[in-house]
């Protein structure tokens, strides 16, 4: 690792070792479970991107943001926590939780400990994101097992092949293949390299051969309705969309036209 990933994987575990004890009333809160079909969005709420700038001013509200994308049918929100370079904050991911009770929430961060999956539990989250190449297979595992003790869904994030055999190895212990059947562990593919930022938009094509039995997700760079076909044909179930929402004047019309746009697709 190096670069950009690397400053996050730092600033991740400087924020993991501050965490502080947590006792097993403050993971109680409910749990929302995904609720799929055809194809769905992952609608992300984030402030700043490193390569695209500020994508909100400082009077956003969160809770209107999600409402929105509840209401285009967004499968579940994802809301970045990550403070240094995406504005994010774990109270972002609690305003958006209170906001929307039945859509599932989950924390997009640089997760690097276990400890920062309970934290995300503790706020409320259903759901977490991990970085498969970022982490070693020990500590995929023990975060892996943290989500699964509280019913929350994980999705496992792949760059390139080496991510993808990883995450196959992975998918041979039953455990974790059935949570795949059950979608409750997805397997994502994000074309921005998280070491340069930038896009590689052929990304999803080359790696589709290699796809995995499980609900694989296409990440970053998609914008419209098309796009969302496009996805759909190579045989990803679901989009997460993040920079296209923050900036459409009617996020919840483009979340119901990309999961129309590929549902249609997958269908035909």
């Amino acid at each position: 690792m190096s670069d950009f990933l690397q400053q996050m994987v730092t600033s991740a575990a400087e924020r993991a070792a501050n965490v502080g004890t947590m006792r097993a009333s403050d993971l109680d809160k409910p749990v929302v479970p995904l609720q799929l079909g055809a194809f769905d969005v992952i609608a992300e709420i984030k402030g700043r991107s490193p390569a695209e700038g500020a994508l909100s001013g400082a009077d956003l509200n969160r809770g209107d943001q999600a409402q929105k994308y509840a209401s285009g049918g967004a499968a579940a929100i994802s809301v970045l926590t990550e403070p240094s370079r995406f504005d994010g904050n774990l109270a972002h991911l609690e305003e958006v939780v209170a906001a929307v009770p039945g859509t599932p929430v989950m924390r997009k961060d640089f997760i690097v400990h276990p400890v920062q999956v309970l934290e995300a539990r503790k706020a409320g989250a259903s759901g977490v994101l991990l970085i498969i190449t970022m982490l070693s297979d020990a500590k995929l595992r023990a975060m892996l097992d943290a989500a699964y003790e509280h019913d929350m869904f994980v999705l496992l994030e792949s760059f390139d092949e080496n991510d993808l055999a990883r995450t196959i190895v992975l998918l041979e212990k039953p455990s974790d293949r059935d949570r795949a059947k059950a979608d409750s562990l997805l397997v994502g593919i994000n074309t921005r390299n998280l070491r340069t930022l930038e896009v590689d938009n052929g990304r999803l094509e080359r790696l589709a051969p290699l796809l995995p039995a499980a609900r694989c997700v296409a990440e970053s760079g998609l914008q419209t309705a098309n796009d969302a076909a496009t996805v759909a044909g190579l045989g990803y179930r679901m989009a997460l969309v993040g920079t296209a929402l923050m900036k459409s004047d009617d996020p919840a019309a483009l979340i119901t036209a990309m999961r129309e746009a590929g549902g249609a697709k997958m269908i035909a």
